[in-house]
């Protein structure tokens, strides 16, 4: 499989598909509010950013996406809020009309049958040199690790810290951007916040949420804080940062 990677700007046709292709997220990731700032205005204000991926099997049918936000900084660190937050800054720098100083990743998604192929090493180095086009020092990241979820209860440091024996983060998709360069640089504890009703999560995972307390849900990294009393849970999604230096 041959890819062939460009930016959504250069192959506007990819635009009417790229939310329809196969994929494995929850549902219930579906719904953070904060990402009506950034999906909805993806394909026109941010199509520069957006990464489009076919292959010479199937031209003309999308492979993989990849999406990039532009963010003013408020300080030196990465932020605790990690993928909230980058979005939510990228929002205010452009309605301010201020020129971003930083750019993150925001996601890589494989269409579902071309999982484990190889696809996501490309997709990773095609960011870092968009982005070192558009004239970036620094790609920043919050990796949400593709097998957390499997441990929901292990504290997301603990996780993040862990390798093989060939000094490689045990995780598959941070190793993916290991390979790449990228640097583990610390978890974003408030990566993502999903707030609903029960109702809302009982549509969103086909789970009763019944009892108050922790809730597993499966593809969550951490567990779902349930209140019956008060007709709501929360979810707290936590990422790990990683630094991608381009020059």
């Amino acid at each position: 499989m041959s890819l062939r990677i460009t930016t959504l700007a250069e192959r506007p046709e990819f635009a009417a598909d790229l939310w329809e292709m196969e994929h494995t997220w929850g549902a219930f990731m579906l719904n953070d509010p904060i990402a009506d700032l950034f999906y909805p205005i993806a394909d026109t204000v941010y199509a520069e950013y957006v990464l489009v991926a076919d292959d010479d099997t199937e031209p003309g049918r999308l492979a993989a996406r990849g999406c990039m936000i532009p963010y003013t900084s408020e300080d030196d660190e990465l932020p605790d809020d990690g993928w909230d937050g980058v979005i939510r800054r990228g929002w205010l720098a452009r309605e301010r009309g201020e020129k971003p100083d930083r750019i993150s990743a925001l996601e890589i998604t494989v269409r579902q049958d071309l999982l484990g192929t190889g696809v996501s090493p490309h997709m990773v180095a095609a960011m870092r040199d968009t982005a070192t086009r558009l004239g970036f020092a620094e790609l920043v990241a919050p990796v949400r690790p593709n097998q957390k979820h499997l441990e929901p209860h292990t504290p997301m440091d603990a996780y993040a810290s862990r390798t093989r024996a060939d000094g490689l983060p045990s995780d598959a998709w941070l190793r993916v951007h290991v390979r790449a360069g990228g640097r583990i640089v610390k978890v974003a504890p408030r990566s993502m916040v999903v707030a609903g009703t029960l109702a809302e999560w009982r549509e969103w995972t086909e789970l009763p949420f019944d009892r108050s307390g922790m809730v597993e849900v499966p593809k969550a990294l951490n567990p779902v804080h349930c209140s019956v009393e008060h007709d709501y849970a929360v979810y707290v999604e936590p990422n790990v940062w990683v630094s991608h230096r381009l020059r």
